[in-house]
């Protein structure tokens, strides 16, 4: 490399000349410190891959001592929190289809007098396995304290009972995932990931990329609205969104086997809601940004915490409660429970709008914002 004719006070201007016009693009420079500060906070205190504290009902049919015991010993093992005493089992199906338990624990009738007469009675556990890792370690916890749980109790003539095999039997339904393959929650949940990915950050580059080409005057001489504009804009990535979600599904279910337990046309309902959310949300921060880079920027500062805190990488429910409730706030964290819901669970639409009305709500929020901010003229 020639030196030649190497200026330093030339060099040194161009080196301040940078830092200032860093400093003065703020958005940059947040970037530069908020991506690692946010990373070393989810990362550090956010993300569980040991997720405790499931939310658990429990169908007690026998109002025993042995049954107290086996309730109390699972309270206090730290991986399940006993939410609900439920009445039937049409109950505890509800529960977890819906998603708002993560365990089911049937004792049976009976339990005691068969146990103390050598019968080995049914504990039945029933666990949601959409999330295969959400489930191991507790179910893994719930079958070591089987051995012990009634040590204390079976003594004087009772106490032939404890060598060898637990005195009763635990018995493990996984439902809609029995096999535990993590494809089955890891595909439906990539539908969500890219969609989020290319239909916030190709929105984010439509006003952005006219303004830095002049043509954004054209578009502002026109007499369209606000509204026009944007919904103009959002329309024809509507399509694109559908070929890329037509394309993910033919491939699950080609080349994964995953399961397609409820309608299709139900499941292109709720695409249609999710990608509506998030191409408001990208002519919005197309709408905020000067330029093509700062339009970026927003997007994957957004794109980030969606990834780590909507339970596509690590499970949901093993965050601490700020996290979850930061997590409840994004689009992707309910269409993972809607798609996976309708997939694995064949939900039906009562047990969706749960998770579909958060999504609406996201959308009309950004979009009177998008509203507020898109100007008609240049400044």
């Amino acid at each position: 490399m020639r030196l030649d004719g190497f200026s330093f006070s030339r060099w040194l201007g161009i080196v301040v000349k940078e830092f200032i016009q860093l400093r003065r693009d703020r958005l940059t420079f947040g970037m530069i410190v908020g991506i690692p500060v946010v990373q070393l906070v989810l990362f550090g205190f956010a993300i569980n891959s040991d997720p405790k504290h499931l939310p658990t009902a429990i169908l007690s049919q026998d109002n025993s001592v042995f049954a107290r015991t086996f309730t109390a010993a699972v309270q206090n093992s730290g991986y399940f929190d006993v939410v609900s005493f439920i009445a039937s089992a049409e109950e505890g199906e509800r529960l977890l289809a819906e998603g708002d338990v993560q365990f089911v624990l049937t004792i049976p009738p009976a339990f005691e007098r068969d146990l103390v007469r050598g019968r080995r009675p049914a504990i039945l556990m029933e666990a949601d396995a959409t999330d295969p890792s959400a489930t191991g370690n507790a179910v893994g916890a719930l079958e070591q304290l089987a051995q012990t749980v009634f040590d204390r109790d079976l003594d004087g003539p009772l106490e032939t009972l404890r060598p060898g095999l637990p005195p009763f039997d635990l018995r493990i339904h996984r439902q809609y995932n029995p096999e535990g393959i993590t494809a089955y929650n890891i595909v439906p949940g990539l539908l969500g990931v890219i969609l989020t990915m290319t239909m916030i950050l190709m929105t984010a580059l439509a006003m952005t990329r006219e303004r830095e080409r002049g043509t954004f005057e054209n578009l502002l001489a026109t007499p369209a609205l606000p509204f026009e504009v944007m919904t103009g804009k959002i329309v024809p990535y509507i399509l694109i969104g559908l070929i890329q979600v037509s394309i993910i599904l033919v491939a699950a279910r080609v080349i994964f086997g995953v399961p397609m337990e409820g309608s299709l046309l139900l499941l292109l309902g709720v695409v249609l809601i999710f990608i509506s959310a998030n191409l408001t949300l990208g002519i919005t921060f197309s709408a905020l940004a000067r330029n093509q880079l700062q339009a970026m920027q927003m997007t994957f500062f957004f794109f980030l915490p969606s990834m780590l805190l909507s339970g596509f990488m690590f499970p949901f429910r093993g965050m601490p409660e700020w996290a979850q409730v930061i997590g409840n706030l994004l689009p992707l964290t309910h269409f993972l429970h809607l798609v996976r819901g309708i997939l694995l669970k064949g939900n039906t639409p009562v047990e969706l709008w749960p998770q579909v009305w958060p999504i609406l709500l996201f959308m009309v929020v950004v979009l009177l914002l998008g509203l507020r901010v898109y100007r008609r003229t240049l400044d």
